[in-house]
């Protein structure tokens, strides 16, 4: 009998009971984790698990806040709101999206050029965001999804409040308009804070100042069933359903005078242009015309393709925003700065009288600068070429001068820069200078500056460009006689809730120092005499308040050496441009307006009485006469000019008066709205001088005030 193996029944025992012990333990810490973990779910978060819990069945909806109004300085409405039914969609609860939308468009609730746009921007918004596919729907539009609405799961008609202007197109160049967010806007906004968002401002005071006038969203929660349908309960399931009501954006005051921009708008009607207002002692924008214009509703409501196509490739170009934007030679209208700055010089005895036959030579050159429309003004002085607009009197000033002592002085008087104002999309102009030409041409026979470009700056013509707004800025620091004011459309916020005001301080530009109070007299008194026995005299004429200005003609069509301009024969876009700049009362100024009419022809038969309305629909009250509250108390119509000063220096030698352009070519200006630069002068010339003397500078007169965003 083979040996046995003897079992060892106590270590099985002990075997077993140790994986008794173990299994027990296991058991054990398993049954306590798992009722650790129902008492951390149950107890502990609960209340984070149940807020899980009811939304499935609980939507929380967002209630978009009330867009602020903008009011004008009397608080008349401009931009305002209105209820309108829109159609949302929620692409999580779409099944079929393209599907969708081309059943829309069956159904004429949206346009077939629309959908690839849609889709864009539908994708480009998250899944449950509810996304706006049509902005406005008329009451047949309405009743038509609605009879169909069992075909369209996820979508929905909501009421919202949509922009609307009640005067159109009143000011829309600084208003700007609102339009459908896009996928650029979403990249730059917070997506929540808009959510239920249709409409986000694009341009002007709607997009400078939309984080004010956007307000702050709410919402709502609603009880849904299983179709995503909104109930009352769901069986004895009665949720506590809360509801934050939405804070309405700010309303906007602006300084813009509803009165006077009609008057201006009206009055500039059929032509192209601007018109700018400003207040000369804060800069305070009243007016600000750009025309032709545009309907902004068009926008809110959801501009067509065509619509918009005939709006872009229109030759008005009515979207372009002319006060801001559109650069144009100035004209005469820079002769009283060039004038005050041969006074700051010492470069000119404003009573020596000087014969003007016409036309003007440069020494030891052939080439003719004519007398506007070939006028031959006789013996002028200062005061004279001013009031009569001597042209042949300020090429030789600007000779005399030089362009480089000219271009630093008109510097602080805001030509060349942006004036600071507080909405986007101003231009700068263009001052030129021997430095600029110097940088801005590649070829180094077009970077010499040359003489006869010299005497072109004198009267406003050549490389100089400037914008509307520049020219008004401009007016008013000589109304002011050198206080410098950032122009602003805001004036101030208005809580809509409390109906609390914060008002905006005006943000100095400080001073023009270095120009004594007799030449700025001088020159203000030229300025007089254009509106009392000037070139704008007829317009001046039976004004009850005393008003200084100067008018403007800048060429846009090239004449040749020997033709003479006859705009009769010149198609309608190549005739001048009419300017006229205006400040009044002239003894205590409380307007300052520059008017440029496109292709208008005399800055005094076009211009001019475009802003005497203006000054008129500001000053004067019902009864046609001056405001008391703005009356002056002392008229300039009889003060004589100022004595000259009993020394005046010795003119610095001209520039180098050398050969000047080739015969051909009179002026060299830029076309409008174009920063293009003009064509070279010819490299027959030599350059001039550079040296350059002190000149008046800006000086701050107190720590800047940061205005508010």
């Amino acid at each position: 009998m083979p040996a046995g193996r003897i079992k060892d029944h106590w270590g099985e025992q002990r075997l077993f009971e140790m994986r008794a012990l173990v299994a027990g333990t296991l058991m054990v810490l398993l049954t306590f984790t798992l009722l650790g973990r129902l008492f951390l779910l149950q107890v502990v978060h609960h209340e984070y698990y149940a807020d899980l819990s009811q939304g499935n069945r609980v939507r929380t909806e967002p209630i978009p806040a009330a867009r602020g109004l903008i009011l004008d300085r009397n608080s008349e409405v401009i931009a305002g709101n209105q209820p309108a039914y829109q159609l949302e969609l929620v692409p999580e609860e779409v099944p079929d999206l393209r599907g969708t939308l081309k059943a829309l468009v069956a159904l004429e609730l949206i346009r077939a050029e629309d959908v690839d746009e849609l889709m864009r921007t539908i994708k480009s918004r998250r899944t449950f965001d509810s996304v706006p596919i049509r902005l406005r729907m008329s009451d047949e539009d309405v009743a038509r999804f609605a009879v169909r609405r069992f075909e369209f799961p996820g979508l929905d008609i909501k009421t919202r409040q949509t922009r609307f202007y009640p005067s159109a197109g009143l000011a829309v160049h600084a208003l700007g308009y609102v339009g459908a967010i896009s996928e650029t806007d979403l990249e730059r906004i917070d997506r929540a804070a808009y959510a239920g968002t249709t409409l986000i401002g694009k341009l002007g005071v709607e997009s400078a100042y939309e984080p004010q006038l956007h307000g702050t969203n709410g919402f709502r929660e609603l009880l849904v069933n299983a179709q995503g349908r909104s109930v009352e309960r769901q069986g004895a399931f009665i949720p506590n359903l809360r509801t934050k009501a939405p804070a309405s954006g700010d309303d906007v005051l602006l300084s813009i005078d509803l009165k006077v921009q009609r008057v201006a708008e009206t009055a500039l009607a059929g032509h192209r242009g601007a018109v700018v207002a400003l207040d000369p002692n804060t800069g305070d924008v009243i007016a600000l015309v750009s025309l032709p214009g545009f309907d902004p509703n068009m926008f809110g409501r959801g501009i067509t393709a065509a619509e918009y196509s005939v709006l872009r490739d229109d030759v008005d170009k009515p979207l372009l925003n002319r006060a801001m934007r559109g650069t144009y030679p100035p004209g005469s209208t820079v002769k009283p700065v060039i004038a005050l700055a041969a006074l700051t010089y010492h470069m000119v005895d404003p009573e020596q009288r000087k014969y003007c036959a016409g036309s003007f030579h440069l020494p030891g050159s052939a080439h003719m600068f004519r007398e506007y429309h070939n006028e031959h003004h006789g013996y002028v002085d200062l005061d004279d070429a001013i009031v009569r607009s001597c042209d042949v009197y300020f090429y030789g000033l600007a000779n005399t001068i030089g362009v480089d002592r000219i271009s630093t002085f008109m510097a602080p008087f805001g030509f060349g820069k942006p004036t600071g104002i507080d909405i986007s999309g101003e231009r700068p102009g263009l001052l030129p200078s021997r430095a600029w030409k110097a940088k801005a041409f590649t070829r180094a026979a077009d970077q010499m500056w040359f003489p006869g470009e010299t005497v072109n700056f004198g009267i406003g013509q050549g490389y100089l460009n400037v914008t509307p707004l520049q020219l008004a800025h401009y007016a008013g620091i000589m109304a002011t006689r050198g206080k410098v004011w950032k122009p602003r459309l805001i004036a101030g916020l208005r809580d809509p809730q409390t109906g609390e005001i914060h008002r905006l301080p005006p943000v100095s530009g400080g001073d023009v120092t270095g120009v004594t109070p007799e030449d700025w007299a001088r020159v203000v008194h030229g300025m007089i005499g254009v509106t009392t026995h000037g070139t704008a005299a007829a317009i001046g004429a039976k004004a009850p308040y005393p008003f200084a200005g100067k008018t403007g003609t800048a060429q846009v069509f090239t004449v040749a050496q020997n033709d003479r301009y006859n705009a009769k024969k010149l198609d309608e876009r190549l005739r001048d441009h009419s300017w006229f700049i205006a400040f009044a009362p002239a003894d205590a100024p409380r307007i300052a307006v520059a008017v440029i009419q496109e292709n208008g022809g005399a800055g005094a038969s076009a211009a001019a009485p475009i802003a005497r309305k203006v000054l008129d629909a500001y000053l004067l009250g019902p009864d046609g006469k001056l405001k008391p509250a703005e009356a002056a108390t002392q008229t300039f119509h009889d003060q004589p000019a100022p004595r000259a000063p009993e020394k005046i220096a010795q003119p610095l030698a001209p520039e180098a008066t050398t050969q000047v352009p080739a015969p051909g070519t009179t002026t060299q200006p830029s076309a409008p709205d174009s920063t293009a630069q003009p064509p070279a002068v010819p490299p027959a010339e030599k350059p001039a001088s550079t040296a350059v003397p002190p000149v008046p500078q800006v000086r701050s007169t107190s720590a800047r005030q940061k205005q508010a965003a």
